[in-house]
């Protein structure tokens, strides 16, 4: 596939950066954005290959807790390059929508499609074609497959709202693919 470069200046620092293009017939997808996907199907697969041999409930169980603490540290790891010069948020509510909005397109190209809360601390955050579902079909058949696919998220979510002083559970659920919903709940101590 042939490569196209464009050149953009959207760098904070003012320096031109260089931004590689994969060309699928009229359609363009960024290369990083295809290496992302790879990385995250390959990384989901060795974990679930080296931690569930026998796939029991415990080994599954394992394998879910790997990928989630490995979300949980980029996602404070993100979280604190990308606020780094961001005044701090007077609520939960703005830092939820932070996320929806400023950290949901520096990592999939696009916000939350959807933002609904209880105001009680309960928020769901609805994509309506999550990137990294979207190379799976959008039959019924890999649905009980996708959310071992979303876990590396949910602790990215989570360790994102950690990182800034909220500590949550995160859950996602899938009905149709390539959609799903990712609910968190705010832990109040």
């Amino acid at each position: 596939m042939p490569l196209c470069e464009r050149k953009t200046a959207d760098c904070p620092s003012a320096v031109t950066v260089t931004r590689k293009y994969i060309v699928r017939g009229a359609t363009r997808v960024m290369a990083d954005e295809s290496l992302f996907e790879f990385l995250h199907m390959e990384m989901v697969a060795y974990v679930y290959k080296h931690q569930s041999g026998d796939n029991n409930d415990q080994e599954r169980g394992s394998a879910l807790s790997t990928l989630e603490g490995l979300g949980f540290r980029v996602g404070q790891g993100l979280i604190e390059r990308f606020t780094k010069d961001t005044p701090s948020f007077k609520d939960d509510l703005d830092a939820v929508k932070f996320l929806c909005k400023d950290l949901w397109i520096n990592l999939f190209r696009k916000q939350i499609d959807n933002l609904r809360t209880n105001h009680q601390g309960t928020y769901v955050l609805q994509d309506n074609k999550f990137s990294l579902l979207s190379q799976f079909s959008n039959s019924k058949q890999y649905i009980e497959e996708a959310p071992k696919y979303l876990v590396y998220t949910c602790g990215m979510v989570r360790g994102a709202l950690s990182n800034l002083g909220i500590d949550s559970v995160v859950t996602a659920e899938v009905s149709v693919m390539p959609a799903c919903k990712f609910q968190v709940v705010i832990q109040r101590s």
